[in-house]
Formats: structure tokens, C-alpha cells, sequence
């Protein structure tokens, strides 16, 4: 009898576009790592820090393509993960400076974003943070990810009863659960492409 072929572990690259260590988003991308480990084999949530990046400037690019040594190390990682989870706030309607200057980075020369599938979701007031996922989506078109389209999680971080502890850590069980609706999707939709 043959033994059953092992699922492959996909490696998901967690990046926040808030580098506030309290965040809500960074919270939901915490909580995401924790409900991989209790209840999805098979998907590891690995966290990229992009708070060391320089700001995007072609200046700093040398003449044979290379990088700074904090994009040249975010750039592998990027190239390593087999899918991507977006933590995204919103900021002015938009995304966070810091999420567009790590996709932006790794853009340059090589895209290392290319035909991987990806997923968002984001915290905050009022619209809990879908204006910020729908320009991501837009961003994503030219950087050739692949979102998945469903479902989707903006929380309304600020009503109550409270999401999130003082520390930014997820203490809500509906939310945690839709979240883990979104990874299963996110390694559901990455398995079908490597596939193809």
C-alpha cells in the first residue's frame, strides 16, 4: 500500500503596512500565524518586517542591478513565500506609505511579486479599511498578483464591542474565524495555481 504523498507547506508572507507594534493590522496578521499553527495544516505564516527599507529611490540602485542590503534581504524573502497576506491599513482613503514603498521595492528590476496569489485584510474606522484593499487590488493588477476575491475582512476596529486588546491583539472570536475563512481560501487558491 502506498503511503498518502504529504501536503506541501506553503509559506505565506505576512507584511503589515502599519508599523505601529500595537496595530490592529499587525494584530489581525498575529492572529493569522496563531490560527495556521492551531487549525490549517499545511500553511505557515511567516512575517516580513518592512520597517528597514529606505524610501524608494532609483539613486540607491547600483549600475549592475543590485539593492540595498535591507531590500536586497526583503526582495528574497518576497521571492521565497509561495503566497502573500496583506495587513492594510488605510490611510487618507489610501494605502499606508510604508506597504506601497515595500511593494514598490520589490517591483524594481525583477518583479518578485509575479503570478503569486495573495490576500488582504485590514482594521480601522468607518470602512475598516476597504478603501485601502480596493487600491492594493489596483496595485496589484500592474504587479501581476492574484487576490483572491472571497471573503473579505474589513474590520470596524472601533465598534464595540472591542476587537482588539490594548496591545493590538485580536480578542474577537467571529473575526478570528472569518480570518481563518480567508487563509483557507488563500492556500485553496494557491494550491489550484501552483498546480496549473
Amino acid at each position: 500500500m502506498e503511503a498518502a504523498a504529504a501536503k506541501p507547506v506553503l509559506r505565506v508572507a505576512a507584511i503589515c503596512g502599519s508599523l505601529r507594534k500595537a496595530s490592529f493590522n499587525r494584530g489581525l496578521l498575529r492572529a493569522a500565524a496563531e490560527v495556521c499553527e492551531d487549525s490549517i495544516p499545511g500553511l505557515r505564516v511567516d512575517h516580513l518586517d518592512i520597517s528597514d527599507l529606505p524610501l524608494i529611490n532609483t539613486d540607491l540602485e547600483t549600475d549592475g542591478g543590485g539593492f540595498p542590503p535591507a531590500v536586497e534581504a526583503f526582495r528574497a524573502k518576497v521571492c521565497q513565500a509561495d503566497c502573500f497576506l496583506f495587513g492594510a491599513p488605510e490611510y487618507n482613503y489610501s494605502i499606508a506609505t510604508p506597504l506601497k514603498n515595500a511593494l514598490d521595492w520589490a517591483s524594481r528590476g525583477k518583479n518578485c511579486w509575479a503570478d503569486k496569489p495573495a490576500a488582504i485584510v485590514s482594521a480601522g474606522g468607518g470602512f475598516g479599511g476597504g478603501r485601502s484593499q480596493y487600491h492594493l487590488r489596483q496595485v496589484g493588477v500592474f504587479l501581476d498578483l492574484h487576490f483572491i476575491n472571497k471573503p473579505e475582512l474589513c474590520v470596524q476596529a472601533f465598534q464595540q464591542p472591542p476587537k482588539f486588546d490594548s496591545d493590538g491583539n485580536l480578542i474577537d472570536d467571529q473575526i478570528r474565524e472569518r480570518l481563518k475563512q480567508v487563509l483557507l481560501s488563500l492556500q485553496a487558491f494557491t494550491l489550484r495555481l501552483q498546480k496549473d
